[in-house]
């Protein structure tokens, strides 16, 4: 980002207390930019770990006083530290990047309201980047974890305290996104929270089932439990700390399973299979809603299946070749058949170029079908 007027071109000096994924990833893009970066974690291991990585020197008490102080710690720790952090550096603003807000804020309200430091508020400016990975820690960090994801900040009293925050995130690459805590909680509780839970029950069903069912498994059971994978402890944080906003989506998931078990345990009785037909036109629709590309009206895209050997070099080739003939891939997906050394490239491209671009393929030695 550009410096606007009248501000330094200095970087803001940047202390992360908490050295996991997105702490570590705080420091690897800061200090890629040029920035100072300080880190301090409770583990002395993965807080040399990060450091070790790029991700910043580690803290010391002579260390130079930061600016910003960004808060990467588990959720159920996230206020003590905010606290601390206000305490500690007088001058520094403080921000934070737990996946829950209302819970924290009020923590951080209730204790210095307490202490009579409630003017410290202003100093502090809650925020979420939406951005993560299943796998957790400093070793999982990159640089590029933020780049065009959105960065929720919910603005403090103080406008210079929130400006510092929102430039902090647009340097990192993310999209900065205002909300208010109450308003995250309800976002994240829908886009988030409830499907970790839905992905973690369905996967969890696989537990007892046989060996030959699971080899049968697609692309459609990957997608659907593949944030099942997330770390309990962190999760169970989530969850409880935004209970308020999940337990209304799951007693409403609870009740819709309800009618379609029910209408599944009796199939040929009257309005049973309408009841059914309803919960999955539901489902299209809601579905429908989730915004495409870059933001955009979810559009239609023609596929375009392209089978190719499992070794090296087929997928490069076959990028080459798109790049070639002027296609832009709009998403791609990739299943490998049980048994059998080839996999399965689903490309979505626009509906105009679906079946040329299945010839053109085809005509370059690919094989290659118009899938619809």
């Amino acid at each position: 980002m550009s410096p606007q007027p009248g501000e330094s071109t200095r970087l803001p000096r940047l202390l992360v207390v908490g050295a996991g994924l997105l702490g570590a990833s705080v420091g690897l893009r800061w200090r890629s930019l040029g920035g100072t970066v300080h880190i301090r974690d409770a583990s002395p291991t993965a807080a040399a770990i990060a450091a070790d990585l790029g991700a910043g020197r580690l803290w010391a008490e002579d260390s130079s006083t930061p600016d910003i102080v960004v808060v990467a710690t588990p959720p159920e720790v996230t206020a003590s530290e905010v606290l601390s952090a206000l305490e500690d550096f007088p001058d520094a603003v403080v921000t934070d990047v737990a996946s829950i807000k209302g819970a924290v804020v009020r923590e951080v309200e209730a204790a210095l309201e307490r202490d009579g430091r409630s003017s410290e508020l202003s100093r502090y400016v809650p925020g979420h980047p939406m951005a993560g990975r299943e796998r957790s820690g400093p070793v999982a960090a990159r640089a590029e974890l933020f780049e065009a994801m959105p960065w929720i900040v919910c603005p403090s009293r103080e406008q210079a305290a929130t400006s510092a925050v929102e430039h902090m995130a647009m340097r990192l690459g993310a999209t900065v996104v205002r909300m208010d805590p109450r308003e995250h909680d309800e976002a994240v509780a829908l886009i988030s929270h409830l499907p970790q839970v839905a992905a973690s029950l369905v996967a969890a069903r696989l537990q007892d089932g046989e060996h030959t069912a699971l080899a049968l498994a697609g692309n459609g059971l990957k997608d659907t439990t593949r944030i099942a994978q997330s770390d309990p402890q962190l999760w169970v944080q989530i969850l409880a700390g935004n209970a308020e906003a999940v337990r209304p989506l799951l007693d409403a998931l609870q009740e819709d399973l309800g009618s379609v078990a029910e209408a599944l345990g009796n199939p040929e009785a009257p309005g049973a299979r309408l009841a059914v037909a309803r919960m999955l036109d539901q489902g299209n629709a809601g579905r429908s809603r989730i915004p495409g590309k870059h933001g955009s009206a979810p559009k239609h895209f023609a596929h375009v299946m392209v089978l190719l050997d499992d070794r090296p070099g087929q997928l490069g080739r076959l990028f080459n070749i798109l790049a070639d003939l002027g296609v832009n891939v709009e998403d791609v997906h990739m299943e490998h058949a049980a048994g059998r050394d080839v996999g399965a490239v689903d490309l979505s491209v626009l509906p105009h170029l679906g079946q040329s671009t299945a010839d053109a393929l085809t005509e370059r030695g690919l094989q290659s079908y118009y899938v619809s």
